[in-house]
């Protein structure tokens, strides 16, 4: 079986610290290679793989000014669909741009949906869905208007994420500093608590930072560390009393939550989009609707025992389960 995974070009692959599209499609990528699967990874030229790597793009947009994104993602997106022919599968992770392509080939497409930007970004899907595999990161990310092959949660190597069988008294915010994350929400919940916050992620929304969460930092009550990666990323995702994670629109997935649930930190979460397919209310965290709420469960996180969190994932988020569920929809659809 020969696979062409196309990834994204805003982040390198593996992502340094940002770039939760990129470190799925890494994840995959490599565990499709330890199975024998013959991957040729289209992605940044940076990019790092165990399989073939094939790139035209120099950088990742988002972090060299000097690449324009719209230029290099169409020449990125063309040089996997015109060698087409030499692959039995074409894996899309890229968004919506590559399903234009996709009858001017007869190699089947499956594309991982990540989320819809907007509704207006429908057309899109729909004028190809009877061209094109769709999978769904999520049961509640499917769009009844489009037809699926499968849903498949994303898995992350277990191995990556130390168990923490103590964490400590700080809370964690871990994640874009943007208002649909939550920004806001999580600060006023751990004030209300009396409780210290950690914060860690990109600023994707300046003008948010500057209003809502510049002000309370303090360097003591909150703090804020910037975009973390390697060690210290899996550092503060299992040193903390719970991960708070008081979303303001409906995730698709949230590898952040599955992160920190390996690392042993139970999450309180706002009740909206996929949180209830990865929270176990009262056994691997609280889902809640407000901010009142948040704190009510702040104050019973202690109820939450830190193995369960970790068993959770193992059972339902592993990076095996999900390649294994990949193969099956490779192997169905190629007969």
């Amino acid at each position: 079986m020969r696979i062409a995974m196309l990834a994204p070009i805003s982040w390198r692959t593996p992502p340094r610290h940002y770039g939760p599209w990129e470190l799925v499609t890494s994840l995959l990528t490599e565990a499709l290679v330890a199975r024998g699967i013959d991957v040729t990874l289209f992605a940044t030229e940076d990019s790092q793989t165990s399989g073939k790597l094939a790139g035209v793009c120099p950088a990742p947009y988002s972090e060299d000014p000097a690449i324009d994104a719209k230029v290099w993602e169409m020449l990125h997106v063309a040089h996997v669909f015109e060698r087409a022919s030499e692959f039995d599968l074409i894996h899309n992770q890229a968004d919506v741009v590559p399903l234009a392509f996709s009858r001017l080939v007869e190699t089947p497409v499956v594309t991982t949906i990540h989320g819809f930007s907007s509704d207006r970004i429908l057309p899109a899907f729909k004028r190809y869905d009877d061209r094109v595999h769709y999978v769904a990161i999520s049961d509640s990310d499917r769009c009844p208007e489009l037809r699926y092959a499968a849903t498949i949660h994303h898995g992350i190597r277990l191995e990556d994420f130390p168990f923490d069988s103590h964490g400590s008294e700080d809370l964690l915010f871990f994640g874009r500093i943007h208002p649909d994350k939550g920004v806001a929400e999580a600060i006023a919940a751990a004030r209300q608590a009396g409780r210290r916050l950690v914060m860690a992620g990109i600023i994707q929304d300046q003008g948010y930072h500057n209003e809502h969460v510049a002000p309370a930092l303090d360097g003591r009550s909150v703090v804020y560390r910037g975009p973390v990666g390697g060690v210290e990323r899996t550092r503060i995702l299992g040193s903390a009393r719970a991960l708070l994670h008081l979303i303001n629109f409906d995730e698709p997935f949230g590898l952040s939550v599955v992160e920190a649930l390996a690392s042993g930190t139970p999450v309180i979460a706002s009740d909206r989009g996929s949180m209830r397919e990865l929270i176990d209310h009262g056994v691997t965290g609280f889902l809640v609707n407000c901010v009142d709420e948040a704190v009510d469960a702040i104050g019973r996180i202690g109820d939450i025992d830190r193995a369960a969190c970790r068993a959770a994932v193992s059972a339902r988020f592993t990076v095996e389960r999900m390649a294994d569920r990949y193969l099956d929809l490779y192997r169905m659809l190629l007969g």
